[in-house]
Order: C-alpha cells, then sequence, then structure tokens
C-alpha cells in the first residue's frame, strides 16, 4: 500500500523537483548576466560613448553586452519552463540566489565592494526568500490553458493591469525626469512592475506549449496575443534595467529589484492563479513574515547605499 502511495505521487514530486532545479539554474545564469552586462556597459563609458542612461545606446554594438543578454535569455528559459511544473510564486523568490551570484562575481570580476551592511540586506533577502519557499503554495489551482484563458478576463486580475498601466506612464513621465539618476527605485519599480505582468504571461505561455493549445482556435489567437505582450513587457524590463544598471552598484540594483520583483510577481500570480484560497493560516503567518524580512533588506541595503556613496563623496573631495 506505500508502494503504491509513492507511484501514485511519484509524477508530482517529479513535477516539483523538474520546476525546482530549472528556477535555480535559471537565477545561477540571470545572476551571472548582471555581471556580464554591467561590465560591458563599463566598457562603454570607458570608450567614451553615451551612457545607456543617458539615452545611449552603444551598448547594442558591445559583443560581450549581448553575451549578457544571450545568458540572461538562457536563465528567463529556464525559468519559462519552469513556470509549467510548479507555481509562479514558489519560481520567483527562488531569485534570491541571483543575489548571491552577483555579489561574488562582481567582487571578483567588476571590482566592487560589498560593505558589511550589503552582506546583512543580502542575507536578510536570502532568508526572506526561503521562508516564502517555505510557505508558499506548492501545486496550481488552474491546470490548463483554457481555464488560464477564462480567469484572464477576471475583473480582479483587469483591475490589477490597468493599476500597472497607470503605474508605468506616471512612474515614466513625472518620476524618471525628476529622480530617475538619483534614486534607485525609479527605473525598479518600472521593471518590477511590468515584470510582473511578464511573469504571469510567461507562465500563461508555458502552459499553452505544455497542453500545445490545439484544442481551440480561439486559443490559439489569446495564446499569441499573450506571447507578444510578454516580449514587449520584457524589453521594457530589459531597458530600463540597463539605466539603473548603469547608474547605481550592481550589488544594489540586484536586490532591490529582486524584492520589489518578487512582491509584484505573487500579487500578480495570487490574482491570477488564485494559489493562495487553500493555504492554512500557518502558511499564510509564514509568507507574512518572510515579506516584512525582505522589507527589512530593502531599508538595509538603502542605508548600505547612502553610506557607500557618503565614503565615494569623501574620497573624491
Amino acid at each position: 500500500m506505500a508502494k503504491d502511495y509513492m507511484v501514485k505521487q511519484n509524477p508530482e514530486y517529479i513535477s516539483y523537483i523538474i520546476g525546482l532545479s530549472l528556477a535555480i539554474s535559471s537565477s545561477v545564469f540571470i545572476g551571472l548576466s548582471f555581471i556580464i552586462k554591467k561590465k560591458a556597459l563599463k566598457r562603454i563609458v570607458a570608450e567614451g560613448n553615451l551612457r545607456a542612461s543617458s539615452g545611449g545606446y552603444s551598448y547594442l554594438k558591445e559583443w560581450l553586452w549581448w553575451l549578457g543578454l544571450l545568458t540572461m535569455g538562457i536563465g528567463e528559459g529556464a525559468n519559462l519552463l519552469a513556470y509549467a511544473f510548479v507555481p509562479a510564486a514558489l519560481v520567483t523568490p527562488l531569485g534570491a540566489l541571483s543575489i548571491l551570484v552577483t555579489a561574488v562575481l562582481s567582487s571578483k570580476f567588476l571590482g566592487e565592494t560589498l560593505h558589511f551592511v550589503g552582506k546583512v540586506g543580502c542575507v536578510l533577502c536570502v532568508i526572506g526568500s526561503i521562508i516564502l519557499i517555505v510557505h508558499s503554495p506548492k501545486s496550481d489551482n488552474i491546470k490548463t490553458f483554457s481555464d488560464l484563458v477564462v480567469r484572464l478576463c477576471d475583473t480582479l486580475f483587469m483591475s490589477y493591469v490597468f493599476s500597472i498601466i497607470i503605474l508605468f506612464i506616471v512612474v515614466k513621465y513625472w518620476l524618471v525626469p525628476k529622480y530617475g539618476k538619483t534614486n534607485i527605485t525609479v527605473y525598479l519599480i518600472i521593471c518590477s512592475a511590468i515584470g510582473s505582468l511578464s511573469v504571469v504571461f510567461c507562465k500563461a505561455i508555458s502552459l499553452g506549449i505544455r497542453d500545445g493549445i490545439n484544442s481551440h482556435e480561439s486559443d490559439m489567437f489569446i495564446f499569441w496575443l499573450i506571447f507578444i505582450v510578454a516580449i514587449a513587457g520584457i524589453i521594457i524590463q530589459i531597458n530600463y534595467l540597463n539605466k539603473s544598471l548603469d547608474i547605481f552598484n550592481s550589488n544594489i540594483v540586484t536586490p532591490v529589484y529582486y524584492v520589489m520583483f518578487t512582491s509584484l510577481v505573487i500579487v500578480a500570480s495570487g490574482i491570477l492563479f488564485e494559489e493562495w484560497i487553500y493555504m492554512q493560516i500557518g502558511d499564510i503567518i509564514g509568507c507574512a513574515i518572510g515579506f516584512i524580512i525582505l522589507i527589512f533588506a530593502v531599508f538595509t541595503l538603502n542605508l548600505y547605499k547612502a553610506t557607500h556613496n557618503i565614503r565615494y563623496k569623501n574620497n573624491i573631495t
């Protein structure tokens, strides 16, 4: 009887392991891509080209930047596949591993020093992420692409989409001109907000690919529409992430982006996929604690940024 139970549970367990492995490998590749692209952007500035943050696109001629983009593409591809096996609320928090990859490699290849306060912030990010992973939902309520198509028209999800669009317009045309080059969160708000939609749409694409989307012609149309919107969202993310990396230390960009991005993805996926409906009170409390720790991490990293800037100015003077 125990053997039959293990056999019955085996497919779900294998699916969980595959999704988890893909998510971990995705974080490694994405963390590496931050380093490669940052190095490319520094090389462009050293050659006297217009910075990406000032509207320059010289990085498009730099092979190292394209290598970083390819590395990120591999990571995002692994992420996309992971969404087909496990919930987005489980995949996304594992992005904390990219923080560790970036922190270690940036000190080796970029000459950036991560001081004690910054290390504390990174550790808090990882602790909060682990707590979220332990207590997050482990299976999806939506199993097929056809079910997802119905959920896309839900009033609450559509309200979230319109809220993101309004946020994007306000930040782009009001906050970016005033604070884009002095406040690390401005560009990353755009990346995270648009990214939260990209993730749930990528989850939809994964389900569509897995199901073969061959049952209804209308599903095919919606699939390609979602695919185009997801690609557009990813392009916007890359553009504003480049601007942020060009201005700020990658040791700070990576964890702050992770915290904001993860929070919004969990909200978006929770609204669309209703992953939280059947959660127990202990798991809800655990997720809340994880979020609180991540909030502390953001404040810690901002404190590190402030002290880092003071030291930098003192060294100049």
